[in-house]
């Protein structure tokens, strides 16, 4: 059996399965880093091999500050994965970012703090640069597979990641406002930049399932309001994937390929031999 592929898809809240994949097989992995969130099923969609995983876990049992980010980053690399589309929920801190909609953000803020956020420790260092974290041109092929799909997109915008699990107070959100934040999740960081350590693409349909809690004429989040807009958004989701892998550019117009190039400080003699057969996987074209 073939058990590699080209796009990854990482499937968030009310998004834990990918239907249509043909040939589909699932694997059980565990990596240096441990094991991933849940199985990932490969198979092709739409012409395209695709690796399919679910953040949350299969039943949604893992915490945001919980999901295994390294492992599932490190398990796509491993299965030649060289594109990540990430679907999440977000709510909207933006008046025309409405419930329903499709947010692909072109920056984001990491106001995370209980996360590993880099492969890169144990005596191998790395200053990846992240100045634009999210791929242009995987991006540009997202926003163009949601329009197709007949969703109302939203092109650019800065994704603002909390901790969680909870949702925010008021004031954090009015905060958060005016700092120019456009979308609001709990799992965007590390995953972009771990993907960016890993050479791999990587962009986000994000889709607004409220209004946080700063809109004072609609009712603050709750759970029973994100799945219901998760709900209706499903087929859009599906839909738009199938687009993106059925029109997927055969090569990567973008430097995400060559992330680490310059990145790599510590000289290589003085890299553990551990770190670096734990690594190799990252590294290897490099050291």
């Amino acid at each position: 059996m073939n058990d590699t592929a080209i796009l990854g898809i990482i499937g968030g809240s009310g998004l834990y399965e990918m239907p249509g994949l043909q040939a589909a097989r699932e694997l059980s992995m565990d990596t240096p880093f441990g094991k991933t969130s849940a199985p990932i099923v490969i198979g092709i969609l739409e012409g395209t091999r695709v690796a399919f995983l679910a953040r949350h876990g299969l039943g949604h049992h893992i915490t945001p500050t919980e999901v295994p980010y390294r492992s599932n980053i490190y398990a796509l690399k491993s299965l030649g994965v060289e594109r990540i589309v990430s679907i999440s929920a977000c709510g909207s801190l933006k008046e025309e970012m409405a419930p329903g909609h499709i947010v692909v953000p072109d920056q984001i803020y990491d106001n995370t703090h209980g996360r590993a956020r880099s492969f890169f420790s144990e005596g191998l260092v790395a200053h990846v640069s992240v100045a634009d974290p999210f791929c242009r041109d995987l991006s540009n092929q997202l926003e163009s597979a949601v329009s197709d799909a007949g969703g109302v997109v939203h092109r650019g915008g800065a994704f603002i990641t909390i901790e969680g699990p909870r949702f925010s107070t008021k004031a954090e959100s009015n905060t958060y406002r005016q700092l120019g934040m456009s979308i609001i999740g709990m799992t965007a960081s590390p995953e972009v930049f771990l993907a960016r350590e890993a050479e791999i693409c990587y962009a986000t349909m994000a889709h607004v399932t409220d209004y946080d809690v700063w809109h004072v004429t609609e009712t603050p989040v709750t759970v029973e309001m994100v799945l219901n807009t998760l709900h209706k958004n499903t087929t859009l989701a599906q839909n738009a994937v199938r687009s993106l892998a059925r029109n997927l550019a055969q090569k990567r117009d973008c430097e995400c390929a060559d992330a680490l190039a310059t990145a790599l400080i510590t000289r290589k003699d003085a890299i553990p031999p551990t770190t670096r057969q734990k690594l190799d996987l990252l590294v290897r074209k490099y050291i």
